[in-house]
């Protein structure tokens, strides 16, 4: 009985659960995976149609151009300066609105720095006004 050697055949694995498997391994991360979010800024904005008379002494106007230069009241003040005259400004008088407006060519970092020297300067009250259209 010498003779040539059987071969085995070889066996296959059965890969039927092998779908079940990544459907559950797809499951398991989507369902353990955190998304983080971007926090963005935080404004209160009053609910559409509550328009309210304010009395031009309480409005204080803050420009800002394209260039990153910024006008409080007319006169021109570094970003870095807001904060401090805003808080003046802020404890003689507590109903003072800040408007501010920006050339439609603003860079968006500097709208975000006015606003969070604002912030920390506790103004409460923030007008957003809308660039004038040229």
């Amino acid at each position: 009985m010498l003779g040539k050697p059987r071969r085995q055949a070889m066996q296959e694995i059965n890969s039927s659960s092998m779908s079940d498997i990544a459907f559950l391994l797809l499951v398991f991360f989507l369902v353990t995976t955190t998304i983080s979010m971007d926090k963005g800024i935080s404004l209160i904005l009053p609910a559409e149609g509550n328009e309210l008379e304010v009395n031009r002494k309480n409005i204080i106007s803050i420009l800002v151009n394209d260039k990153g230069k910024v006008l409080m009241d007319d006169n021109p003040t570094k970003i870095n300066q807001i904060k401090n005259k805003a808080s003046k400004r802020i404890s003689s008088n507590p109903n003072i609105i800040f408007s501010i407006t920006t050339h439609k060519n603003t860079n968006y970092d500097d709208y975000i720095l006015v606003l969070d020297q604002l912030k920390q300067a506790n103004a409460s009250k923030i007008s957003i006004a809308n660039p004038p259209s040229f």
